[in-house]
Order: C-alpha cells, then sequence, then structure tokens
C-alpha cells in the first residue's frame, strides 16, 4: 500500500511539473510576441504623446493593441483607451518601475498586456487576446488531470498485482506456520515455486521447509523413542511387580523361594534403573561445553580395557596403541562409556578364548585419530547392518543375551556429540568390526 502511495505522489507530482512548464512555456511565447509587437510601436510613433496608437486587439487577428500613458495623471489623452491604466504603470513611466507583464480582459476576452517604458515620462502598453494561450493550457490541464488519474490507478493495480505476486510464498508461509500452529503437525510444507524463478522469499521458503523437515524427524524421533521406552519396560515392569508382590507374601514361602524372588527383584531393579539411565542420556544431544577438555586417548583406552577385563575374565583383550600421543577434545567420562558399550559388545559376541582386538591409530596426513575394536565372534548379517545403531533394535542372534539394545546407540550419539564417526562393518575372516574415527 506504501508503494503504490509513493508511486502516486510521484504521478500526481509529475503531472503538477508538467503542467506548470507549459503554461510557462505558453506565457513565454506571448510575452515574447508582446515584446516585439512594442518595438515595432515604438518605431513607428516615436515620442508619441498620451493615447492610443492601435486599439483592434478586441480581434484574434488583429495587430497588438498599443497605447502611451502619461506619468501625470492630469494629462489624459484625448481618445480613451482600451487598456487600463494602473499606477503601475505610471510608475514605470516616471522609470520608479521595471517593465511587468499582467493579465487583462478586453472587450470581454483574456489578454496578456506588456508595460515598458517608452520616452521620458511616458510608459506604453502593449496587449494581445490571449484566448489561444489560455485554451492550450486548459487542453494541456484536462490531459495531463487525465494522465495523472491513469498513472494513480496504474499505480494501484500494478502495486497490488506486484504485493500479492512478490508477497505470495510470504503469504503461504504465514498460513503454513499458522497452520502447523493450530494442528501441531510439522508434515506441512510451503509450496515453492517452479525452478528458475527462485528469489530471497523463495529461499526463506526452503529454509523454513528444511526447519519443518528437521521438527518433523525430531517429533518422530520423540515419539518412537517413547514408544520403544514403553515397549522396553513393560516386561522388567511386570516382572517387578509380580516378584514384589511374591515377596509381600513372603510368609508362605520357602526360604529359597524367598532368596531367588529377592535376586529376581534386584537383578530387574538394576536394570530398569540402567535402562532409564540409559534413555536419559539418549534424550541428551550435546555434551556439556564446560566439561570438555584435551583428552588423552591413548591413556583413556587403556583404561576402559583394563576395566573390560575386569568385568569379563574370560575374554582376552589385545590392546595396540600408536606410540605417539593421540589428544582430542571431549568429555573423559563420556568417551569412557562410548569405549565401554563397544567393549562389552565385543566381549558379548566373542567366542570362548577368542580375543577382542582394540586398535589405536594416531592418524596423520589430514585423517584424524581412529580407534577399532574387533570381536571374532558370529559377525552382522547384511539385513542387520544398517540398523546396529538404531535405539532398541536387536539382531536375532542378540536377543538370548542381556542387553536393552541402547549400548551402540548412545555410543554412536556419544561419538557425533565429539564430531568423531562409528561405523560397523564385517570384518575379514569373521567377527564384527566397529571403527571410531575422530
Amino acid at each position: 500500500m506504501s508503494v503504490t502511495a509513493a508511486v502516486a505522489l510521484v504521478a500526481l507530482g509529475v503531472c503538477a511539473a508538467a503542467f506548470l512548464v507549459v503554461r510557462a512555456a505558453l506565457y513565454e511565447q506571448l510575452d515574447l510576441t508582446l515584446t516585439q509587437s512594442a518595438r515595432l510601436a515604438a518605431q513607428r510613433e516615436p515620442g508619441a504623446g498620451p493615447g492610443v496608437l492601435a486599439g483592434e486587439c478586441r480581434f484574434l487577428a488583429a495587430p497588438a493593441c498599443a497605447e502611451v500613458v502619461s506619468a501625470d495623471p492630469a494629462k489624459k489623452p484625448t481618445e480613451p483607451g482600451r487598456l487600463p491604466v494602473a499606477p503601475a504603470a505610471r510608475e514605470v513611466a516616471e522609470g520608479k518601475r521595471a517593465p511587468y507583464y499582467t493579465n487583462i480582459t478586453v472587450a470581454g476576452y483574456p489578454a496578456r498586456m506588456l508595460t515598458t517604458d517608452y520616452a521620458k515620462g511616458r510608459a506604453l502598453q502593449v496587449a494581445l487576446r490571449a484566448d489561444t494561450v489560455e485554451d492550450g493550457i486548459e487542453e494541456a490541464a484536462r490531459w495531463l488531470v487525465l494522465t495523472a488519474v491513469v498513472g494513480v490507478l496504474l499505480a494501484a493495480l500494478l502495486g497490488h498485482w506486484v504485493s500479492r505476486t512478490g508477497l505470495a510464498p510470504v503469504a503461504r508461509l504465514t498460513a503454513t506456520a499458522e497452520r502447523i500452529a493450530a494442528t501441531r503437525d510439522a508434515r506441512h510444507r510451503i509450496e515453492l515455486p517452479p525452478p528458475g524463478r527462485e528469489d530471497e522469499i523463495t529461499r526463506l521458503a526452503t529454509s523454513f521447509n528444511t526447519m519443518l523437515g528437521e521438527l518433523e524427524q525430531s517429533v518422530a524421533a520423540q515419539r518412537q523413542l517413547v514408544a520403544d521406552a514403553s515397549h522396553e519396560l513393560r516386561t522388567p515392569l511386570t516382572a517387578l511387580r509380580t516378584n514384589a508382590e511374591l515377596l509381600a507374601r513372603a510368609d508362605r514361602l520357602t526360604p529359597e523361594q524367598r532368596e531367588r524372588a529377592s535376586a529376581a527383584l534386584g537383578r530387574q531393579l538394576r536394570e530398569v534403573t540402567g535402562l532409564v539411565n540409559d534413555l536419559i542420556e539418549l534424550a541428551r544431544d550435546e555434551e556439556p561445553q564446560p566439561l570438555v577438555e584435551q583428552v588423552p586417548l591413548g591413556a583413556l583406552v587403556e583404561h576402559c580395557v583394563q576395566s573390560a577385563r575386569a568385568h569379563w575374565p574370560a575374554v582376552p583383550f589385545h590392546l595396540r596403541a600408536s606410540a605417539e600421543p593421540v589428544v582430542v577434545p571431549g568429555v573423559p567420562a563420556r568417551l569412557s562409556r562410548l569405549l565401554g558399550n563397544l567393549l562389552d559388545n565385543a566381549a558379548k559376541f566373542s567366542r570362548d578364548g577368542l580375543p577382542v582386538e582394540v586398535d589405536l591409530v594416531a592418524g596423520g596426513s589430514g585423517r584424524g585419530p581412529e580407534l577399532s575394536v574387533r570381536d571374532h565372534g558370529p559377525g552382522i548379517a547384511p539385513e542387520d547392518l544398517p540398523h546396529v545403531f538404531d535405539r532398541f533394535y536387536r539382531a536375532g542372534a542378540a536377543r538370548a543375551l542381556p542387553g536393552s539394545g541402547l549400548g551402540l546407540a548412545m555410543a554412536r550419539q556419544i561419538a557425533r556429540a565429539h564430531s568423531a564417526e562409528l561405523t560397523a562393518e564385517a570384518a575379514p575372516g569373521g567377527g564384527a568390526l566397529f571403527r571410531l574415527t575422530f
């Protein structure tokens, strides 16, 4: 609306300026004719006394009227003139005022008159019909008014069209945002123009669609996490309730039965506690920045391997670490949790007597440090490989083993929070191989 008003004001200003220019040009032409007529009259009647020199200017084709005016009002001409004599004209005769132009009426018609000096104590008044000039000015005014009206209407129409066309993506963006706010459904998208018509608004709409896609994925991930967590918690909570109710009737149980129920209750409490802690950690996307420090990766890996040996005494762990110091920025406790999950997963699937191999390479030539953990177990089936890092996913061979299916998902999340990439692949000769690349 403001743009349309600005264009309309510009159109009106241009038309007003054009009218003034045309009016000034027409009067300038008439004034030039009056000046030439005054010179001719002065040459024909040099030094004439007060009176009429030519008085037929009432006709369009007639020459200019010319009269001599005396500075003394008492000296009136013998023949009364047709042109009005103003006090200013006598001041010109006295030499007190410069020549001037004025608009008058002669015989009922518009006229233009020049009053100029003529001789000592006298002034010369010359007049011409100004009908053509007035008609030309009125004609120009009509056309310019019409042009201004058409210009304002065109400005309004074009402004409305431009605003509707240019701001259509903004309107769609606003409508989509309002629809999402009303329905809480992030699946809606803003319609984009065809390729080749991209502009800043289109880029904004594209960014908004990208944001909606991320929001949709986040909401879907949250819903999936809640659904998976409720499914995984249902079984241990049911078992806890059953054992708790059983222990509530301990007087009916033998000591051996009470001991088994108590041990099962404690074991299930630990599983639920671990599962809840894992879910809380998975819900955290970023590592707390105040806890980030320079971590010596070699010492951390050695400590994690020693802990794994104590927890899995039947599984041999072979560590090969680079002699060069390897330091990465991170949170030591979180990196320990990542390595612990990888080592526990490898030990869980290792066959009796076969080792878990841990290799730490310092990197170089533009590559960062790399840690690999390999077991010699059954390996990962091709159909399971794309899903090993999914939450609560457990392959068919792992369903009988302890665990909640969150360890590898948590390991990948911690790796990404440390700008590292965790991948899984089938190891040559059998087993699974996990690579952590910083």
